[in-house]
């Protein structure tokens, strides 16, 4: 008797009227938006402009679910292409069959495509995405899940996966693969995170990190698994990819490591006109005139009206010659003293033009 399991949903789909909302589907939906959420925050924190991830995203994402599909399709054509089967299943992608080698292989070309189109590197674009990646692998193996799906061997663990009767699975209680890979996922994205802040990865390294740590994890997980697939040598296909593809990254990360050490300076060069800086200085370069033309009289101490104006209007808390002589008006020229006459711009400029300009004034009063 088995007094602890993980249940599975009785159901994969709920209608909303004639509108089939598919579990898996929305772990798929889920995945891509966590990935470029944290893509996004990593390619800013690494000098990236914002929604660059999202736009090389629209082409990688289909790329990456034709690749998932297709690797998916070829490697167990016997359940589409086999006798009794109908091979228009083959495109049924809602009901389960996703090839993660073949999604991450297709993804990158249109990943590829996108950054060609931005003038951006595509090592620098997958490290910024890589711990996404992993998290969206995490929420995508939930989906499995739903459709009662790549379960491991039975067991009576209190965690064991019950599976209920159905097309090709006898019920019982199963180790719940789906369930370590999406533990191992989140792991996987923590230790990418953790590395790339340790040992400033770069140039495509923090990628090669999540596909080594991820194939570690698929490779034992995969042994486990009872669902049918191809063998070589009396081992599963993918276990065999796992490590090859493993030891593909890990060699990547070395020969990187020597060859390009450190990160790049720049993720994505400034895409705004080199002479952006012309426009303003046309628009404003009648001001601009005028502002070098009084600095320049100001400096050359020529006299002119502009440097006058300030330079009166300036002195007349100080001596207030010119209101004074207006306020005592009944007074003589006589009694007008030249000096008082004289303003803080006469003494700065040597004002003999504008102090004789001022006396006939004084003489008239």
């Amino acid at each position: 008797m088995d007094l602890a399991y993980i249940p599975s949903p009785s159901t994969g789909v709920i209608h909303l009227g004639p509108i089939p909302l598919r579990g898996y589907a929305f772990c798929i939906i889920i995945g891509v938006f966590v990935a470029v959420w944290l893509g996004n925050r990593r390619w800013i924190a690494r000098g990236g402009k914002p929604g660059t991830v999202a736009d090389i995203a629209v082409w990688a994402v289909p790329f990456g679910l034709v690749g998932g599909r297709l690797y998916h399709v070829i490697t167990d054509y016997q359940l589409y292409f086999g006798e009794g089967r109908n091979w228009v299943d083959a495109f049924k992608i809602w009901e389960g069959g996703l090839g993660i080698w073949g999604a991450i292989a297709l993804g990158a070309v249109g990943a590829w495509i996108g950054c060609r189109l931005r003038g951006i590197p595509l090592p620098a674009w997958a490290d910024a995405l890589a711990p996404g990646i992993a998290l969206a692998q995490a929420c995508g193996r939930w989906g499995n899940w739903f459709n009662q799906e790549l379960y491991g061997r039975a067991t009576d663990l209190p965690w064991a996966l019950k599976i209920s009767e159905g097309p090709n699975r006898v019920a019982g209680t199963y180790h719940p693969t789906f369930l370590y890979e999406s533990l191992w996922c989140v792991g996987v994205a923590l230790l990418v995170i953790w590395a790339d802040r340790r040992f400033k990865l770069g140039h495509g390294r923090a990628f090669a990190l999540y596909v080594a740590a991820y194939c570690v994890g698929r490779g034992w997980i995969e042994y486990m698994r009872v669902d049918e697939a191809h063998h070589i040598l009396g081992v599963r296909l993918n276990v065999w990819t796992s490590i090859v593809v493993f030891l593909l990254a890990v060699t990547y990360l070395v020969l990187s490591a020597k060859l390009r050490p450190g990160r790049e300076a720049i993720v994505e060069p400034d895409r705004e006109p080199s002479g952006g800086s012309e426009p303003a200085a046309e628009a404003g370069s009648e001001p601009a005139t005028a502002k070098a033309g009084a600095a320049s009289a100001v400096k050359a101490g020529s006299g002119s009206a502009t440097a006058t104006a300030k330079a009166g209007a300036g002195a007349v808390p100080k001596a207030g010659s010119e209101p004074a002589v207006k306020a005592d008006a009944p007074k003589t020229g006589a009694d007008a003293d030249p000096k008082a006459g004289a303003t803080a711009e006469d003494k700065s400029t040597g004002g003999d033009e504008a102090a004789g300009a001022k006396a006939p004034e004084a003489k008239k009063l």
